[in-house]
């Protein structure tokens, strides 16, 4: 497989962020799994261009390619909401609010879209709105910084005492977010607390600084993998090394990943999924490290997961599909290709191994006479190259032996 199994790697290495905006509601992702409907394949084609052009940072394209879908399937539940986040990443807080103001009309009201939608108010200074939403979710949130949310509409409303109580938790629930410690300062200085405030900025202030380091330790170690030879780099490169830092660990995995020493990318990136072990990049990118090594079995459990996380991105059904077919679990490795290509039909490697599987499943059908399946998987070989005469004739004697004019659809 060529490197385009790769293009879910961010353009920029250093992903150290706190994924404070473009997280995905849990509620609404497991309920569209649970009735996931057969989708055209326009429709899987246009979702998963969205969720490549999300993973890039390419905000206004994944709107354009969401509202496409959307389009065509109004009804596409989560793909809404993937716009109104996208919107939401853009600062267009009006088309933000119509998607997610509609989700809350449309079905029940699911944590995510309260979420959001209280974020906006505070966007707005409707404080009294933020409070009131973020508070029904705050005890069972959606995303472990609502309650820095809740706390910082309390601030701006002069109640400290409710201020402090949420920013609290905060500090307590991220403790690699600089901005809760900053803002629970803000709250001690308005109530005349300057001991406790002063503390609080110091925590904001060496949390920063640690933010800091690490964006630095990242630029040095890509400098160094990229002028000095490998043994003379690690050292560098080794600052990065966190134990109890996932997005460090990850950082350093995925840095060592880009640079080809996949070798070296494992250690990082299998103490980050420890740590957090629903993170989709984390998992994607030890399942590529160990493609690329060659080390199949291990690569399919840590691509199975990613796809678990993430059923409709590209790049790691692709990648999964690929470890399959290699593994020779044929059937599996069809489902995951045929999905991948059902997201993105213009990737000539997918198409080709799709095609590849598909040949091997209906040879493995003629010879069990199972003849029905065999024509739906010549099908679907024909559908992927409809000028291949050599389909065509297994074609034509198939449906012989079925004395049958109708194509069934593929499985």
């Amino acid at each position: 497989m060529k490197t385009t199994f790769a293009t879910s790697m961010q353009s920029g290495v250093l992903i150290l962020t706190f994924g404070w905006v473009f997280g995905q509601s849990s509620l609404l992702s497991r309920t569209s799994e649970q009735h996931k409907p057969v989708l055209p394949p326009a429709v899987q084609s246009h979702i998963g261009k969205g969720y490549e052009f999300v993973q890039n940072g390419q905000f206004q394209q994944a709107v354009q390619e969401f509202q496409a879908a959307l389009d065509l399937n109004p009804g596409l539940t989560q793909i809404r909401y993937q716009l109104g986040v996208s919107y939401f990443a853009l600062q267009q807080w009006p088309e933000s609010r119509r998607e997610f103001e509609r989700l809350r009309s449309d079905a029940a009201p699911d944590p995510g879209v309260i979420y959001y939608l209280g974020r906006l108010d505070l966007q707005e200074e409707n404080l009294d709105g933020a409070v009131s939403r973020l508070e029904k979710i705050v005890n069972d949130p959606p995303f472990s910084d609502t309650s820095y949310y809740l706390g910082s509409a309390y601030l701006k409303k002069g109640k400290l005492a409710e201020a402090e109580k949420w920013l609290k938790q905060a500090v307590e629930l991220n403790p690699r977010d600089f901005r809760a410690p900053e803002h629970l300062a803000r709250t001690y200085l308005k109530a005349g607390r300057r001991v406790e405030a002063e503390q609080q900025f110091a925590v904001s202030s060496a949390r920063r600084q640690h933010y800091n380091d690490a964006a630095r330790q990242g630029v040095d170690c890509i400098q160094e993998l990229t002028n000095r030879p490998l043994e003379e780099a690690r050292q560098t490169c080794r600052a990065l090394f966190d134990p109890s830092d996932p997005d460090k660990l990850t950082t350093l995995g995925l840095i060592y990943g880009k640079q080809g020493y996949y070798e070296e990318s494992l250690e990082p990136l299998e103490k980050a999924v420890a740590l957090d072990p629903d993170s989709f990049e984390t998992n994607y990118n030890l399942g590529l490290s160990y493609f690329r090594l060659k080390r199949y079995a291990e690569a399919q459990r840590w691509l199975a997961k990613a796809v678990e996380l993430r059923p409709d991105f590209f790049a790691s059904n692709a990648l999964l599909g690929a470890t399959l077919f290699t593994l020779k679990e044929d059937e599996a490795a069809y489902r995951a290709l045929d999905h991948a290509y059902q997201l993105n039909p213009e990737d000539g490697d997918t198409a080709g191994l799709l095609f590849k599987v598909s040949m091997l499943l209906a040879h493995n059908r003629w010879s069990r006479k199972q003849y029905k399946e065999c024509l739906a998987f010549l099908e679907k070989a024909r559908a992927l190259r409809s000028d291949d005469a050599e389909i065509r004739k297994r074609l034509a004697e198939v449906k012989a032996l079925l004395g049958v004019d109708t194509e069934p659809k593929p499985p």
